[in-house]
């Protein structure tokens, strides 16, 4: 059975890649995530400067997913030089993640990304609770447009646009992202919780994004109707944690998936668990490719 999958041009021994925010921080996290069995690793979205995020409580376990408000904390281009050589000395296939204010930052820390070696830059359009960074700049087509653009004519590594799912049609945001060489559907749902007895949000930044197996079917919704708008490859994340909603995925449109909660509900052996039964999946169903599988939902 054969899980590569070759993706804008970049060689995956499989599939199943580490969604941002999820053990992207150092060097030795993604060296950890890759050598259990992930085809690539997605870095934490990186700025130009360092941040600090927001206070506690930032994430809350709820029955059906996480919800988390981080703030995008991290150290800023320069100093995460030294985790993303480390990874990528170690071997690994790194994804540098990026969020900007618009064009000229995005296109400045793409660059920085591509002088590290990574294998490609992915657009972080889309955060949920990043003031100033996240669904401001992803919801104006116009923005995701121009963006996209100056990144293209920055770098020559392949770019990806990550974008949100928070808006009433997908349709005309992916198609401003045109000019990505992938599209990466989805970045988490804006929702919040409320501790009935504190009589308050939970989250100090009071709004958050919402991941994990309840947004599944969202997504799988997005890759499809993105996939009937766009030929360029869609990379489906939200709620990945069986073999069976890989296939899902694939079905739907998607040529990849990201996976993050599921590394919480299943651990890191989570990649290896997803070769063993997408695996067993293909051969019931006799497909010897994952290619064989992608939008086959459309007919």
């Amino acid at each position: 059975m054969n899980l590569g999958v070759r993706l804008s041009g970049i060689e995956l021994r499989n599939p199943f890649l580490l969604a941002s925010g999820v053990l992207g921080e150092t060097g030795e996290s993604m060296l950890r995530v890759w050598n259990a069995g992930a085809g690539g690793v997605v870095t934490k979205s990186i700025g130009l400067s360092p941040r600090e995020g927001y206070p506690n409580p930032v994430i809350v376990v709820l029955p059906h997913g996480l919800l988390n408000a981080m703030g995008l904390p991290g150290p800023g281009i320069e100093e995460f030089a030294e985790e993303v050589r480390t990874a990528v000395e170690g071997g690994a296939v790194v994804i540098g993640s990026v969020f900007g204010a618009g064009p000229d930052e995005f296109a400045r820390l793409a660059r920085r990304m591509e002088e590290y070696g990574v294998s490609a830059v992915e657009l972080n359009l889309s955060c949920p609770h990043a003031r100033g960074y996240g669904m401001e700049v992803g919801i104006d087509p116009e923005m995701v447009r121009e963006i996209v653009e100056a990144v293209k004519s920055a770098v020559g590594i392949p770019v990806w646009a990550k974008l949100t799912p928070n808006v009433a049609d997908i349709r005309p945001i992916v198609e401003a992202a045109s000019g990505a060489d992938a599209i990466v559907l989805m970045n988490t749902l804006r929702a919040m919780a409320i501790d009935i007895r504190a009589r308050r949000p939970v989250l100090s930044n009071v709004f958050g994004g919402y991941s994990g197996p309840a947004v599944k079917p969202v997504g799988v919704r997005l890759v499809y109707e993105a996939y009937e708008v766009t030929d360029k490859p869609i990379i489906g994340v939200g709620g990945v944690t069986t073999g069976e909603d890989v296939a899902e995925y694939l079905m739907a449109g998607a040529s990849a998936v990201q996976v993050g909660s599921a590394v919480y509900y299943r651990g890191v052996e989570v990649f290896r668990l997803l070769a063993i039964e997408l695996s067993h999946i293909m051969e019931e169903e006799g497909f010897s490719t994952v290619q064989e599988m992608v939008g086959l939902a459309h007919g």
